[in-house]
């Protein structure tokens, strides 16, 4: 019981951040911005993220019987790689965005037009269900032997393989991750020598709010290994997390959230 209310208060901190960002994001003309945009979508991906999995979760936490439908377990583990997946590479595009909004400010409304973001944003959805469609296939193929028992919080493909798919899963998600993480340090790397160049204060400041929050949330999502209670907390406290981070250090997201609130 003590789990299940720590996790219910966890989902709903996600939630009504997400959905906060989100509403910010769309009201506000000050936050139609590449980097909003982004981070509309990244709570979006939170929420979907959090919901397939969390309510499942919670459920069996509450109740006696501890049990999830084939059907079920297969759609929980398609949506988990595929939100998984689309976080990956949308995290890579933010950080592409922040090197060119520090690094190429001239040329930051040509490189991140409207247009473009759309396009960055549609494929890192796009690769997720490719991506997840390709796993998922692989995982199905796996007939289930014992006792139908998945020794998880939730429906995940480690859960679910032999230690022969988990030794091949753990290669190729190494490579996806190290073509991913080279990119997104390479970027950072870019935006520190730029950042040593600068001679304004503020504007080291401002460079330091936007970029660490986004390296934070890096570091939070790829920086976990596989074990349950490590994917519980990835799942379950790192999306709650994330609103935090973009929003409470931020006087673009924090004067637009007074005004909706009605604060004076």
């Amino acid at each position: 019981m003590i789990l299940f209310v720590v996790i219910l208060i966890f989902y709903l901190m996600t939630l009504v951040g997400s959905l906060l960002i989100i509403i910010l994001s769309y009201l506000d003309s000050h936050l139609h911005t590449p980097l909003y945009f982004f981070l509309s979508n990244l709570s979006f991906l939170d929420l979907c993220y959090t919901t397939n999995s969390i309510p499942q979760l919670l459920d069996n936490l509450w109740g006696l019987e501890k049990t999830i439908s084939y059907a079920g377990c297969m759609i929980q583990l398609y949506f988990v790689l595929t939100l998984g997946t689309t976080e990956c590479v949308l995290l890579l595009v933010m950080s592409y965005d922040r090197y060119a909004a520090v690094c190429r400010p001239l040329h930051y409304t040509v490189l991140m037009h409207p247009r473009f973001c759309c396009l960055l944003a549609v494929a890192s959805w796009v690769s997720g269900f490719i991506n997840s469609a390709l796993n998922s296939s692989f995982t199905f193929w796996v007939p289930l032997c014992g006792h139908g028992q998945v020794d998880h919080f939730f429906c995940e493909v480690p859960a679910l393989f032999t230690h022969a798919n988990k030794l091949t899963l753990m290669i190729t998600s190494s490579i996806f991750v190290l073509l991913l993480l080279t990119p997104i340090f390479t970027s950072y790397g870019a935006i520190v020598q730029a950042v040593r160049r600068m001679q304004l204060t503020a504007g080291l400041w401002k460079v330091f709010g936007t970029c660490g929050a986004h390296l934070m949330v890096v570091s939070l999502f790829f920086l976990s290994d596989q074990s349950k209670f490590v994917a519980l907390f990835y799942t379950v406290v790192t999306p709650s997390l994330n609103p935090l981070i973009y929003t409470l250090r931020n006087k673009d997201v924090r004067g637009p959230m007074k005004r909706l609130i009605g604060w004076k």
